[in-house]
Order: structure tokens, then C-alpha cells, then sequence
């Protein structure tokens, strides 16, 4: 999504006019208007100060894409490698049962 759909969805949904939005974001409705419409791009930190403005925040962060087949190998190594500390099933029943109290 790019920051103009942000900004847009983000002053309909709270209801607010663009003059009302740009008072409580400090900025003037006309720069407001050519960052909905895409003309202008605002700054991360424009664009989160006026949808804080508008009531919400932006949920960012990098998530994970597909790893290369030799970091997958790697990782899938280390992901056995762990799973063999663990026991498979309890043998004898010796073995303390996790949550029983």
C-alpha cells in the first residue's frame, strides 16, 4: 500500500476533513491534498505524524522472505540439530509430563 492509500483510508475512516486532519497535523490542507493524491510523497515520519493525527498508527517491520536454499539447508540443520536434545516419547513414563501438576 502506498502512502497516498494510507493517508486517504486513514482520514475517511476517522472521519475527518482534510482541513481538520491538516490543523491536527500540522501541516496546511493543500500539502495534505497532493499527498492523498499521490502528486507528493510524504516523508516516513509526515506520513506517521498524520495518521497518528488521524487516530491510528502504521504497523511496519521487515517479514522474512524466502531464504536462499543454502541458508535454508543451514537453518534446517540447525532446526534437527535441536530437535535431538528433545526425546521423541517418554520410554518408561519417567519423564516429567509438561502442564501436569
Amino acid at each position: 500500500m502506498d502512502a497516498a492509500t494510507i493517508l486517504r483510508d486513514a482520514r475517511r475512516r476517522s472521519g475527518l476533513s482534510l482541513r481538520v486532519l491538516a490543523r491536527r497535523a500540522g501541516t496546511s490542507h493543500s500539502t495534505l491534498a497532493a499527498y492523498e493524491s499521490g502528486r507528493v510523497t510524504p516523508t516516513v515520519d509526515t506520513l506517521d505524524r498524520i495518521v497518528r493525527a488521524a487516530g491510528f498508527t502504521i504497523a511496519s517491520g521487515l517479514t522474512p522472505g524466502v531464504a536462499p536454499e543454502a541458508d535454508r539447508a543451514e537453518e534446517l540443520l540447525a532446526v534437527l540439530e535441536l530437535a535431538e536434545q528433545f526425546p521423541a516419547r517418554h520410554a518408561d513414563g519417567d519423564l516429567p509430563i509438561f502442564g501436569a501438576r
